[in-house]
């Protein structure tokens, strides 16, 4: 049973895990130092304990420890009860979800091991935004999708503003990174994805027809800004488009995203 600890001192060295979350910079540092995630609300923090994430500590403003009693009853982590303008303090904004949990991370998997079994792939290119990150992690979740692997340049898909958009599909989408992202779609080729780029070169089809057919897909999805680069969108099998109202050419990435894994789904 986790022990309630009332702290008053926005100071205290034991909310270390908890401080300045809107500074990316300083919890990317602190969180690879520590081997360490946040998970903000009663639903996703239940999901992660449920994937099996070990709690380091909560912090929880009173009103929400009833909610959490069952979760707070099953672990022996801490649980530092705060005023809501203290947690404000603490953290830098308003934690209106009211409860926050700093879980360990666990090792990357392999990339064998993550496409065990796998039909549907997303591969993400240099996504750079946690909240688009997310969005593509929920959507790839909702829609069937059977793991995620990023490049090394890939935003965090466990900082917390990626795992809060996702509402915590990270923890159920079997993910990893790869190192040799210069091989990485011919590694999926060899392992029988037929690999799809979206994008908008001369000789992309629609989306639904890129996917008809086809068993094993890996929708392979670049930058906010720029795209995919020219050597995954040359070394792709296929590429695809969404087709679009004439004057509008492109759509926001996880907007992007949901659609091509609709209709992949629908294959």
């Amino acid at each position: 049973m986790a022990e309630l600890i009332r702290v008053a001192d926005g100071a205290d060295p034991r909310l270390a895990d908890y401080r300045d979350l809107r500074d990316v910079s300083l919890r990317k540092h602190l969180e690879a130092e520590h081997g360490l995630f946040l998970a903000e609300g009663e639903k996703v923090v239940r999901r992660a304990l449920e994937a099996g994430f070990p709690a380091r500590s909560f912090l929880m403003a009173e009103r929400w420890l009833e909610g959490l009693a069952d979760v707070l009853d099953r672990s022996d982590a801490p649980c530092f009860v705060v005023e809501e303008k203290l947690a404000e303090e603490v953290t830098g904004f308003h934690v209106h979800r009211g409860a926050l949990a700093s879980l360990e991370r666990r090792p990357l998997p392999s990339l064998d091991s993550v496409l065990a079994g796998a039909r549907s792939v997303l591969v993400l290119e240099d996504i750079v935004d946690h909240t688009n990150v997310g969005a593509i992690f929920r959507s790839g979740a909702a829609l069937g999708f059977d793991a995620v692997l990023l490049s090394p340049r890939c935003a965090d898909p466990l900082y917390r503003r990626a795992v809060k958009v996702g509402m915590g599909a990270v923890f159920s989408v079997p993910w990893t990174r790869t190192s040799d992202w210069a091989g990485a779609l011919p590694a999926l080729s060899e392992r029988g994805f037929t690999t799809v780029a979206l994008t908008l070169a001369p000789d992309a089809v629609p989306v639904d027809r890129a996917v008809a057919g086809l068993d094993r897909v890996a929708l392979v999805l670049g930058s906010e800004g720029h795209g995919l680069s020219p050597r995954w969108e040359q070394t792709a099998d296929r590429r695809a488009t969404i087709p679009m109202r004439e004057g509008i050419d492109s759509l926001n990435v996880a907007a992007a995203t949901a659609i091509a894994c609709y209709e992949t789904a629908r294959r």
